[in-house]
């Protein structure tokens, strides 16, 4: 098949052998499957700016800061090189996180290589070698319900004490393979300790997580996983082993209960219109750039 433009120097420098079938196209992405030498791997090649549909970026920026102070006065004026060098740092986060997140033993696909503009990684595949479903594809019992919760609370967990909130987790962006579920897409990630928002984003990572699979497992849904997970993250007790359950007692000397009602109320509403405003899950080809 004719490969994407993007794909080009890759095949000229003998990073992929040869470029497979198109996975899938995305609001931020277009996924490939390609081969290199005896394994097939995932090539994520991320549109240009002006052709993707991503919005409240700043929102996400808060926290990530660019060093060289040239490129940050050029990005805040907008100039045609600030624009570019916007581009190569939202792209270039997303990376970031994915080696972070990986190092801090997060499931998520390996990543090999990230040149311009594509990030080489592995390909999630199911049993019979076939790219990896959604967790979206998928129906479950209760018992499976609940374990892949456990499971997705354990990698919300190691990304947090990586520093990191993944800011977009849904399951659009969860693969299953053989040994369970597998986080993905990470361009919204946000810094947990410089982003104001982190907090939100977090407690809305868990909310649309757990209403999900509450669906299977009803139990889950008076759960309070994320306030659990930041009050132990922001009295600096949180690890990846930690055993939580589910359950939170709110001190009303620490808390400001006004603001953790305002935040689960934003969760919920910002869940019912993704669900499409009726509370029926809504999905279009840009909600998962698989991997």
């Amino acid at each position: 098949m004719k490969p994407a433009k993007r794909l080009q120097p890759l095949l000229d420098e003998g990073l992929i052998d040869e470029v497979l079938f198109q996975l899938m196209s995305g609001k931020e992405a277009q996924i490939f499957v390609v081969r290199c030498g005896n394994e097939q791997r995932c090539a994520k090649v991320f549109k240009e700016a002006s052709k993707r549909n991503f919005k409240q970026a700043a929102k996400y920026q808060e926290g990530r800061t660019v060093r060289n102070s040239r490129r940050a006065r050029a990005m805040a004026k907008g100039t045609r090189y600030g624009k570019k060098e916007q581009e190569n740092a939202w792209l270039n986060a997303e990376v970031d996180a994915l080696y972070r997140v990986a190092a801090a033993g997060v499931r998520v696909p390996t990543p090999h290589w990230f040149v311009d503009g594509v990030l080489l990684m592995d390909l999630i595949t199911d049993e019979a070698g076939d790219p990896a479903p959604r967790l979206d594809d998928l129906s479950f019992d209760a018992d499976t319900a609940r374990d892949f919760h456990r499971q997705l609370m354990r990698e919300v967990v190691r990304m947090l004490c990586a520093g990191l909130v993944h800011g977009d987790l849904s399951e659009f962006n969860v693969l299953v393979g053989p040994d369970g579920p597998v986080v993905i897409d990470l361009p919204q990630a946000v810094n947990a300790a410089g982003n104001n928002n982190a907090p939100m984003m977090l407690a809305r990572d868990v909310e649309t997580i757990t209403a999900y699979l509450g669906q299977y497992a009803p139990t889950l849904l008076s759960t309070r996983y994320a306030e659990e997970i930041w009050d132990m993250y922001a009295r600096g007790v949180l690890h990846p082993d930690v055993k939580l359950n589910g359950e939170f007692a709110r001190s009303d000397v620490e808390a400001d209960i006004a603001a953790m009602l305002q935040i689960i109320e934003y969760v919920k509403q910002e869940e019912q219109e993704r669900r499409g405003g009726d509370g029926t899950p809504w999905s279009d080809d840009g909600n998962s750039l698989d991997t």
